[in-house]
C-alpha cells in the first residue's frame, strides 16, 4: 500500500511557475520567435511516472501551448487572433489560403507519434493533414 502511495505521489509531481527557464531551450526559442511580445501567465511542468515530462504554457492573453519533453510544441490554441503561420508547413498554408480565404487558424495540434496535424479554423471546420502537410480530410464541428 505504501508503495502505491509513493508511486502515486511521484506520478503527479507537477510544478507551476512563470519562469521561462523552466522550459527546454527549443520551447523558449519557439516562444521568442512566434510570441515575442506575449507574457507567460503560467507554466505547468507536468511530470508523469511512465511518460516523460511535458510542459503546458498559458500566455497572459489566454493562448495555450503544449510542449513535449524535448521542448517541441504539440499544440497551440489561440484565445485571440490566429496561430502564427510559421507553425504550419508550407503545403498546409497553401491549402488553407486557397480553400479557406476568409477564416483564420485558431488552433493546431501535432500528433506525437505519427507527426500528422489537426488544424481548427475560426468557422468551426477541422482539417487534417499528413506529417508532410498533405491534406487528408475535413470535419465540420458544430
Amino acid at each position: 500500500m505504501l508503495c502505491l502511495l509513493v508511486a502515486g505521489g511521484v506520478a503527479r509531481a507537477d510544478k507551476y511557475t512563470i519562469d521561462r527557464d523552466a522550459l527546454p531551450e527549443p520551447a523558449r526559442e519557439m516562444l521568442d520567435k512566434y510570441f515575442p511580445n506575449k507574457k507567460v501567465g503560467m507554466i505547468k511542468v507536468d511530470r508523469h511516472l511512465l511518460r516523460k515530462t511535458d510542459y503546458d504554457v498559458r500566455l497572459t492573453d489566454g493562448t495555450k501551448i503544449e510542449f513535449n519533453n524535448a521542448g517541441k510544441w504539440t499544440s497551440v490554441k489561440m484565445k485571440k487572433g490566429a496561430v502564427p503561420s510559421g507553425l504550419m508547413l508550407r503545403a498546409m498554408r497553401t491549402y488553407i489560403n486557397k480553400n479557406y480565404k476568409d477564416v483564420s487558424v485558431v488552433w493546431i495540434e501535432k500528433n506525437r507519434t505519427s507527426g500528422a496535424y489537426k488544424v481548427g479554423l475560426s468557422d468551426g471546420v477541422e482539417l487534417r493533414f499528413t506529417a508532410l502537410g498533405a491534406f487528408k480530410s475535413v470535419e465540420l464541428n458544430d
